[in-house]
C-alpha cells in the first residue's frame, strides 16, 4: 500500500503542487477577510 501511495504522489506531483498553492491562496484570502474588518 505504501508503494501505491508513493507512486500516486510521484505521478501527480504537479497537481499536488498546484493544489497546495490554491489552498495557501484560500487561507491568505480567508485571513485577509477576517483581519480587514477589524482595521476599518
Amino acid at each position: 500500500m505504501a508503494k501505491e501511495i508513493k507512486s500516486v504522489i510521484l505521478r501527480s506531483r504537479d497537481t499536488i503542487v498546484a493544489d497546495a498553492l490554491g489552498v495557501a491562496a484560500l487561507i491568505v484570502i480567508l485571513m485577509g477577510g477576517l483581519v480587514l474588518p477589524g482595521l476599518i
